[in-house]
């Protein structure tokens, strides 16, 4: 096959489209995609050397990804690599538009996709210029500014680029990566997350295993060791996960993960987020930065199989501990989580058993024997899911996910997934109560369908249920219930697909050579012909229920309703699939039950008639010949006995009779064309008697039929969809139908029948043309020029018959033809179009229809746009009509796309993915070989725009502004689909747009405005003329949006005008991308496609272009870039010169400004005169003006910010030459000179120059970068405090305006007033503006604005404080290129100031005072700011100005300390040794902040690996002084009240109080720091454990005081902890000895406490047996606890451990229990005699009472099944039905849960006992009769 195709071709192709093969004029295509390959090399090629972007380049790429789209990667492998490197110097040119980047990289990513044809030998790729194009685009440094723009779907696209391009990298790349990334590491910093995610986004994971050392290896222990160390799940974290997730995908066996498994399944389990435990808290991160459950699956499935089947035995723990979740009674938040890991695991483990086994080995190294999955990995695999799998069944999800993890298990093992399947299936067919449970059982069956009828080794008795469930799903053909219909329709389709329905019972008396199971099968086929009648029978009940005198009233609308729609295409499927998969004798006897159905009743034509016409229609399909033969005649007839009557024909309301057999007649008709020819006099016949009818519904059915001839004579289709090649003819000796049961289609030998229009189907068909177009048309035209008067209603039927002819013949007439209009673009190489071959040759001896109807159509267009505009149907139909004669080619993109979507569903619920390799049944094969055909039809883009397409696009537009609104939006539809069609058509249509919105128009009526408004926005798919991205079109259409509000057709008093030039705005905005000024393309691009024009074949036959060329195209590139830039300034100067109208209405100003808003950029400075325009509007009385000025004055204050030289210097230098420590993070002797020290401030000028500062807070923490950049010395920066005279001219326009006071005072004043009450916030906006004034003119303007700061500091009111705040921060972080002298002045300013600030403060107010500082802080050196941080330290905690007052000075304090990280541990130190003698504070909100600033105290102090430990404040001397404080409170035994009177009183108080106060304190810091810090200070919180538990409340009540509130959240938040495997014996050791504390609620408390830590660190506790056996003991040991409530508490957490399988159900355990439950109890007469008082010893009742407690915690653990041992531990129990309280309790409560529980699938669980235990029960669970 190769072979020859590559001799035809002159190369061998990469891998092409096979279904084109099949094709039926598949020897022309080779032929055909030479051509067009060769004209794509040569003229893309020829577009890069000449420079020329655009046109040139885009017009050819996007021919390129058309050609893979219709041929596949059919190019010859030289040819491949090329045009990758082309495209990627392409992607990676520097000023590339963004919008045309992102086109280029969606088509690189396509050529990349398929990684397997390019190996790294063949092709490398530099991670550069990508890594540069992303950083540049993703952390754009102007993006927030509003100068740039680009589109939201950038990001995606450029990650998918990266992951395309990332196999290709060049061996040294992850060294590389290392270097670059590493320094950026520091955890605290927003950097973090940047490095992590371009780890995991640009790594590369394929290299060979020879070349691991170069990869995975240099980085793969530091990660990991990262990752085991975190504990509060950072942001970064799941990066993390998803690039070990993809490593241990590509290097399966090549990594050991052994030993980091339990840890591994722990954090997944903890990353599900499912509720456990009593108390529901909540860490809200832990939510938001869940791991994503694709690359967990990925992760799982890469890990399963190996020598050490660890990873198995894990994941059956994960799937047994969440298994009871999945219970349909179940749900909330997580359960999505939970059903798409159900569904995605098994596909993964698919696709994993297919790259082993089934696909062909590629370059990507292969999975070593020793790794590979085998029999025993994939039972235990499905073993493990199937009890998930079962329940989530009949979820409240819907069934979708578990039909999906079905189909996939069933193909591993259809042994073990099929049967348990079944069992849930039969009942649910039986019952009638439940349908949900039908439905969710029968998708289910769907999925497995394949595996259950193919049988095969592992199931060989699955195809025997197929007539027993085929059967008993009949009655699911339901009326009344449309969903259940629904899915036995799609069910039974399914399994006839698969099958076929051939009687094949006589073959045991024929063959001997049968298994059982085949003799089985043949016998049950007998009853196919049943079940055929059968469902036959359901069809017709379902039909007569619903015909339409029986579902609506009179008054109701006649069409179908969309459920009836959708009944009827489930119908007519499915029984044309019954039929196509029948026997013929079956076929028959179905043919005539219809055939007498058909013709014995009349329908209406509107529901049942087409559900029945349908049926028939499906039979004639099937075997047209014996099907015509039956109904032509028998409709004939009819309606000819009818019409014999003449004035029946002219009656409004037909006849029912001859309407019902004109619509049978029309459907059965859709057959192969050949077969209708012997009865072509009758049907023409019947044409000429209905097509005039006076009825409209008559003579539209007789247009039906006309169309559906002329379609069945004209185009190709295949004739028939069996499931084997030639149907099941042959006697049933030579071929047993039962073994082609579920057999694929072979690809290789479809044999697909196809039907080829003939000559005498052509004639026949041109011959209806001539008989019944043409006189329609001669009609037409003489009414349209006046000379023949027709009514309305025949205008109409003419333009009916005339699009039914279209529709039906359309791909018969040749496309529309005329001149191309020049001249539209100017371009250097040729823009043809591309004409692809589809199976029509065109007749040009006959008459183009085509041209003929569009004649006729333009002339009747204008005489009723003319005469009778409000003929609003005729319009209808004639837009309509010139839609299909532009587009129609005999099939319609929108049917295209639909059918393209169900034939990707089918595929999807029937494919096998183990198999692979296209294994699909024929009917699907067929099918997607003629989607491939009409793919073919439907490529019309880039056709050429001849003048012929002009006349009727702009007979369009004249109908888009046309007088009825229904009118215009159907025209304006049309008109965006052709405009998307046909090259540069847009910019020759826009000026006639325009035309309407012109002021100077006077003639423009509302209506016609408003259409032109309308053909502007365009439709939300197609173009949108008024945002073209070209600079010709923008400079036509914005001024002309604004200058329309000057027209007199716009009136802001109609709502729909003013809604749509909102609209209109918000569009511009939403879609605008940053439009490119620079077009050059580089040097390396044109040797790259210089080679590619003369490598492989087809050699292009276009030129390689000569010297002169290049030069001329490299001239005409600069010209248009000077075009561009010409445009850019005329487009703002037209803004500018209408928002200069005084006339201009306020709506119109608004748009004017948006628009010069989008146009500020980052190459070009803006014009002077807008820079006057935007300063000046920073004073409009317009708010929304005033804010659109400050962005756009923000942007221009960088656009002409002078650069500031940067030096590049060693770290180790800087260190004063201390040797730089290899991977060590933290504080360390190299980078201690970074850190804030007081002692050596720069507090003079000589300091300040020798000092260097580090702006950034990361750097230096983790590695030292190779080469740091930092700023030169002041001499060798631009020069500061300019005169006027050395300013540029924006710079003087800027200055002039801020030096003078009236601008100034009016500036402040705008920005002091209050926008929304109570929602104003601290603005980033603002910032910008002033840290630009003052970072471009330095402190030019502080003597202006320092009388306001000072007015406005003084000033409580929020919005005056927010105003200073926006001022200050400004102003700090402007000043950063200051001299020493003006920082010092600029410091002895704002000191006064932010003192008089920081003690007006208000709680409106003290958010953006916090803003302010923390912004201000914002990377920059702390010993920069030192005049701040010392400010801020003077005394944060006063108490001078109450305490409110306090708080927040410690919130502002800390905004400043946490930006600055790792930095000040100088200052946290100071920080912590004034606030501990303080933590007694006694008001809740100061209590709060110190809490909330102790976290970031302690920060700084992680447990990261290689970290230094730190020298800022450590968390374990912090708690040795605390507790030292707390002693009075942990050795007192009496309960902790909080008795502390809210007031200081004069006095000392006793140490117990004030150590009451600090634990107050001390919970809100724990609390804090849950949510925040990076690692859990485990040990340190153990020793407040005791304290906390004797504190908790038992009971969920909100009264208590809030220091028992936190007590509880911050157990609860304690608990959810991560632990790491060494911490777990201390905590354990902790909680023993709680657990044998005096006060019962502390040990009531342990066990909630146990519960929840033991489940979110499940598999680290469970790799310690040794832990397994304490926790068990600790709860066995207070099972028997003196307190009832503990011993309860004890029994629940028993069984929560047994149920998640953490504990298991052994025999000792057994044992023990019902040995406690046999503790004797003294007789009851001995007790009675000595005393009224219950003297029972009491010992004896609790060991009693643990044991029954046991019992039932057993019983309880298993709600959803019944396990082996628990009828017998039923049993026990019931003996103790009669106990003393609290046994009985106990009991009863324990039976009557089980009931509840079990009751839902008694009938199942039933069988578990035998007759005498179900007795027993029975008697204990029937509640006893009252009346006894």
């Amino acid at each position: 096959m190769k072979k020859a195709q590559s001799d035809t071709l002159g190369f061998v192709p990469q891998k092409d489209i096979v279904y084109n093969k099949l094709l039926p004029y598949a020897e022309k295509l080779d032929d055909e995609s030479n051509d067009i390959l060769s004209k794509i090399k040569g003229n893309l090629c020829r577009a890069v050397q000449l420079r020329e972007i655009w046109p040139g380049v885009l017009f050819w790429t996007r021919k390129l990804s058309t050609y893979m789209r219709l041929y596949g990667r059919k190019f010859s492998k030289e040819d491949h690599v090329l045009f990758i490197k082309l495209l990627y110097e392409l992607v990676t040119i520097p000023k590339l538009e963004i919008s045309m980047m992102q086109g280029l990289a969606r088509l690189l990513i396509n050529l990349l996709k398929k990684r397997e044809l390019l190996s790294r030998e063949d092709l490398e790729l530099n991670w550069r210029p990508l890594y540069e194009l992303y950083d540049r685009i993703l952390f754009s440094k102007t993006e927030h500014l509003g100068l740039n723009w680009f589109p939201n779907s950038v990001e995606n696209v450029l990650k998918t680029l990266v992951k395309s391009c990332r196999p290709y990298f060049p061996e040294s790349a992850s060294q590389e990566m290392l270097d670059e990334w590493r320094p950026l590491l520091c955890p605290f910093d927003v950097t973090m997350l940047k490095a992590i995610s371009y780890f995991e986004l640009f790594l590369p994971t394929t290299l060979p295993p020879e070349l691991h050392c170069k990869g995975f290896k240099l980085w793969f222990d530091e990660f990991i060791a990262l990752w085991l160390s975190v504990q509060n799940l950072p942001s970064w974290e799941m990066h993390l996960v998803n690039l070990f997730a993809r490593l241990s995908n590509d290097n399966i066996g090549y990594i050991d993960w052994d030993p980091y498994i339990p840890k591994i399944f722990t954090r997944i389990l903890r990353s599900l987020n499912l509720p456990v435990g009593t108390s529901q808290m909540m860490v809200a991160r832990y939510v938001t930065n869940a791991y994503e459950i694709g690359h967990v699956v990925l992760w799982v499935s890469s890990l399963l199989g190996g020598p050490s089947k660890q990873a198995q035995e894990q994941l059956s723990g994960l799937f047994n501990s969440i298994t009871s979740f999945f219970h349909p009674s179940n749900h909330g938040r997580w359960l999505m989580k939970l059903m798409r890991l159900l569904q995605r695991l098994p596909a993964s483990v698919v696709r994993r058993l297919h790259r082993e086994r089934y696909r062909k080995p590629t370059w990507l190294t292969p999975v070593p024997d020793s790794h590979k999955l085998s029999e025993e990995d994939i039972t235990a695999f499905v073993e493990s899911m199937m009890q998930p799998v079962l329940l989530a069944m009949f979820s409240k999800t819907g069934s979708m996910d578990a039909a999906q993890a079905l189909q996939n298990l069933a193909l591993m093992r259809p042994e073990l997934v099929i049967p348990p399947v079944l069992e849930r299936t039969y009942p649910a067919l039986e019952t009638l109560t439940e349908p949900h449970q039908l439905t969710a059982t029968l998708s289910c069956m769907i999925g497995v369908a394949r595996s259950l009828v193919s049988g095969g080794q592992r199931y060989p008795e699955g195809p025997t249920h197929m007539l027993p469930l085929l059967m008993r799903a009949l009655p699911g053909v339901d009326p009344n219930d449309f969903s259940k219909c629904m899915i036995t329709f799609q069910f039974i389709a399914t399994f006839v697909t698969l099958v076929p329905l051939v009687d094949c019972s006589s073959a045991l008396h024929e063959r001997t050579d049968l298994t059982e199971v085949e003799r089985e099968m043949c016998s049950a086929s007998a009853e196919f012909e049943d079940f055929v009648l059968l469902f036959m029978d359901r069809c017709f009940a379902l039909i007569d229920s619903s015909t339409l005198e029986q579902t609506r009233e009179e008054t109701e609308t006649e069409k179908m309703t969309h459920l009836e729609s959708l009944v009827e295409l489930g119908l007519s499927s499915t029984f044309s699939t019954i039929l196509t998969q029948c026997s013929l004798d079956i076929f028959k006897v179905a043919l005539k039950k219809v055939f007498n159905f058909a013709t014995t009743n009349i329908f209406e034509t509107r529901v049942a008639g087409r559900m029945v016409a349908d049926m028939c229609r499906a039979a004639s399909k099937c075997h047209p010949a014996e099907s015509l033969k039956l109904f032509v005649p028998h409709c004939c007839n009819a309606i000819n006995q009818i019409a014999e009557n003449e004035e029946v024909l002219n009656e409004e309301e037909l006849d029912k009779e001859l309407m019902w057999n004109l619509q049978l007649l029309s459907e059965v008709t859709r057959v192969d064309g050949d077969k209708v020819l012997p009865y072509r006099s009758e049907v023409v016949q019947i044409l000429q008697l209905t097509l005039h009818l006076k009825c409209k519904q008559g003579y539209t059915l007789a247009c039906n039929l006309l169309h559906h001839l002329l379609r069945s004579s004209a185009l190709l289709y295949p004739k028939e969809y069996c499931s084997v090649p030639g149907g099941f003819h042959q006697p049933i000796s030579d071929y047993l139908p039962i073994k082609d049961w579920g057999r694929p289609g072979d690809l290789w030998n479809l044999d697909i029948r196809w039907h080829v229009p003939s000559v005498e189907e052509t004639s026949f068909a041109f011959y209806l043309l001539d008989l019944i177009l043409q006189p329609e048309l001669q009609r037409l035209q003489r009414f349209a020029q006046g000379e023949q008067d027709m009514s309305r209603d025949d205008v109409l039927q003419s333009l009916t018959i005339i699009q039914h002819c279209l529709l039906g013949a359309g791909s018969l007439m040749p496309a529309l033809k005329g001149e191309t209009i020049p001249k539209l673009v100017q371009s250097m190489v040729n823009l043809d179009e591309t004409t692809l071959y589809t199976g029509v040759e065109y007749d040009d001896t006959r008459e183009n229809y085509r041209d003929a109807v569009c004649r006729v159509m333009r002339q009747l267009l204008n005489y009723i746009l003319e005469h009778s505009e409000d003929d609003t149907k005729s319009l209808f139909s004639i837009i309509k009509i010139i839609s299909d004669l532009l587009q129609f080619k005999g099939s319609h993109k929108h049917e295209f796309d639909s059918r393209w979507k169900s034939f990707n569903l089918v595929k999807k619920s029937m494919e096998n993915r183990l198999h692979g390799r296209k294994q699909h049944i024929r009917a699907l094969l067929i099918d997607r070989v003629m989607l491939q055909h009409e793919l073919r039809k439907l490529t019309v883009e880039g056709c050429q725009y001849r003048s012929i397409h002009r006349e009727l696009m702009r007979d369009l537009l004249r109908l888009s502004t046309s007088t009825y609104s229904q009118v215009r939006s159907r025209a304006q539809n049309v008109l965006f689909t052709a405009l998307g069609t046909y090259n540069f058509c847009c910019r020759d249509l826009i000026p006639h747009v325009l035309e309407f919105l012109n002021p100077d128009n006077s003639s423009v009526s509302q209506q016609q405005f408003k259409g032109a408004l309308y053909c502007f926005l365009g439709n939300h798919s197609g173009v949108c003329l008024a945002n073209l991205h070209d600079w010709d079109c923008i400079a036509l259409t914005w001024p002309a949006i604004v200058r329309s509000g000057l027209s007199s057709a716009m009136s802001l008093e109609k709502p729909s005008i003013v809604r749509l030039f909102d609209d209109l705005a918000d569009k511009i905005h939403r879609q605008y991308e940053t439009i490119g000024i620079d077009f050059a393309i580089e040097g390396e691009c044109s040797t790259v496609a210089k080679r590619l024009m003369i490598t492989g074949n087809p050699l292009p036959k276009e030129p390689v272009p000569s010297e002169e060329e290049v030069a001329e195209g490299v001239k005409k590139q600069e010209l248009k870039n000077a075009e561009c830039v010409e445009n850019y300034h005329q487009l703002i100067g037209d803004l500018l010169e209408f928002l200069n109208n005084s006339n201009m209405p306020w709506k119109f100003e608004h748009i004017a400004i948006g628009f010069l808003s989008l146009l500020l950029r980052d190459d070009r400075l803006l014009p002077p005169a807008a820079v006057t325009f935007f300063v000046k509007s920073l004073n409009h009385d317009s708010l929304y003006v005033r804010k659109v000025a400050i962005s756009a004055v923000a942007g221009i204050m960088k656009q002409i910010k002078r650069p500031h030289k940067k030096v590049p210097i060693s770290p180790s230098e800087l260190c004063g030459g201390k040797e730089l420590s290899g991977n060590v993070a933290g504080d360390r002797q190299d980078n201690k000179w970074l850190q804030y020290d007081s002692s050596s401030l720069p507090r003079t000028q000589k300091d300040w120059d020798a000092c260097v500062f580090v702006e950034k807070t990361h750097w230096g923490y983790y590695s030292w970068p190779r080469k740091l950049m930092i700023y030169a010395p002041l001499e060798e920066q631009p020069k500061q405090n300019l005169t006027r005279e050395e300013m540029t001219e924006r710079e003087q326009i800027i200055f002039d305006h801020f030096s003078d006071p009236v601008f100034i005072n009016q500036f402040i004043e705008f920005l002091s007033l209050e926008e929304r009450k109570g929602k104003d916030k601290f603005s980033p906006r603002r910032f910008c503006l002033f840290k630009g004034l003052f970072r471009n003119f330095g402190d030019i303007f502080l003597p202006l604005l320092r009388p306001h700061m000072e007015r406005l500091v003084a000033d409580s009111h929020e919005s005056k404080q927010r105003c200073v705040a926006e001022i200050i921060s400004g102003l700090i972080r402007g000043s950063k290129h200051w001299s020493y002298a003006k920082v010092e002045k600029l410091w002895e300013l704002l000191c006064p100031l932010l003192r008089t600030a920081l003690s007006n403060i208000t709680i409106e107010t003290y958010a953006d005072w916090g803003t302010c500082i923390a912004t201000a802080c914002e990377s920059r050196d702390p010993r920069k700011l030192h005049w701040l941080f010392e400010l801020l330290m003077e005394s944060p905690v006063n108490g001078e100005g109450g305490s409110f007052v306090d708080a927040c000075r410690l919130y502002v304090l800390q905004g400043g300390l946490a930006q600055q990280e790792w930095r000040v541990p100088e200052l946290l130190h100071r920080l912590l040794q004034y606030l501990e003698p303080k933590l007694t504070q006694v008001y809740k909100n100061v209590r709060e902040r110190i809490g909330s600033v102790l976290t970031y105290i302690f920060m700084i102090d992680v447990n990261l690996p290689c970290t230094q430990p730190t020298t800022s404040p450590r968390i374990s001397d912090f708690t040795e002084r605390i507790l030292l404080q707390l002693k009075p409170l942990t050795e007192g035994d009496e309960e902790i009240q909080n008795h502390v009177v809210e007031e200081n009183e004069v006095g000392e108080q006793d140490e117990r109080t004030q150590a009451i106060k600090l634990l107050k304190t001390v919970l809100k810091w724990l609390i804090a720091s849950a949510g925040r810090s990076f690692s859990t200070a485990v040990p340190e919180q153990l020793r407040l454990l005791p304290l906390l538990f004797k504190i908790a409340p038992v009971e969920n009540d909100d009264s208590y005081d809030e220091l028992k509130r936190d007590a509880k959240t911050c157990l609860s938040l304690m608990s959810q902890g991560l632990l790491y495997p060494e911490q777990i014996p201390m905590v354990l050791r902790g909680l023993r000895e709680i657990a044998g504390s005096s006060s019962w609620h502390a040990r009531y408390t342990v066990l909630t406490y146990l519960q929840i830590m033991v489940f979110y660190n499940l598999f680290t506790f469970m790799n310690d047996q040794h832990s397994v056996n304490e926790v068990r003991a600790l709860v066995v040991r207070l099972l028997e606890d003196e307190q009832l409530e503990v011993r309860e508490m004890a029994a629940t957490t028993l069984s929560g451990f047994l149920q998640c399988n953490f504990l298991s159900m052994d025999a000792p355990m057994q044992a023990h229990f019902e040995a406690l439950c046999k503790t004797r109890l003294p007789k009851k007469r001995k007790r009675e005699l000595g005393s009224t008082v219950d003297t029972i010893p009491s010992a004896d009742l609790m060991r009693r009472h643990a044991g029954v407690l046991g019992l039932s915690a057993c019983i309880l653990s298993s709600p959803y099944d019944v396990p082996t041992w628990m009828p017998q531990l039923l049993m026990d129990l019931s003996a103790h039905l009669n106990d003393t309280q609290p046994i009985e309790m106990t009991v009863k409560k324990t039976l009557s849960n089980f009931r509840r529980t079990h009751h839902d699938n008694w009938q199942q669980h039933k069988q578990q006992f035998t007759d005498d235990q179900l007795l027993v029960l029975t008697d204990l669970l029937v509640s006893p009769c009252y009346y006894a």
